[in-house]
């Protein structure tokens, strides 16, 4: 009896460990897109659908957990779908494309000044 104890115990354990990890490595992307978004590497739809990725992962984890097991296949596939997640942060954060203030605002029209332009001797037209 002592040791069904102790074996459950240790089970418990583990799967609040392994838990622990997912969602910190879930916490830690969820980071790293909204430091995408506040630094410019990342445009507010890039980020839309980055978050998108991560709430399907947090379901698949939530559904996973339900029975409260993770089962050796359901751990397989979580890292999975969080290794893919991952690829996909670094690529949108680094695709080279020019966005919000650190690109001068390319999506949006100049803004025409409002002072009168000089002539060659220094007069206003």
């Amino acid at each position: 009896m002592k040791s069904l104890l102790i074996v459950s115990a240790i089970a418990i354990l583990s799967l609040n460990a392994e838990a622990s990890r997912n969602g910190n490595r879930e916490k830690r992307q969820e980071a790293r897109i909204a430091h995408g978004v506040k630094n410019g590497e990342l445009t507010r739809r890039e980020a839309r659908h980055l978050v998108k990725g991560q709430k399907k992962i947090d379901a698949f984890q939530k559904k996973a957990m339900a029975d409260g097991e993770l089962s050796a296949k359901e751990k397989a596939r979580l890292e999975k779908m969080q290794d893919r997640q991952n690829r996909k942060i670094h690529r949108q954060k680094h695709d080279e494309q020019e966005r919000g203030s650190h690109a001068g605002n390319p999506g949006q029209p100049e803004v025409p000044s409002t002072t009168v332009p000089e002539n060659a001797s220094g007069q206003t037209e």
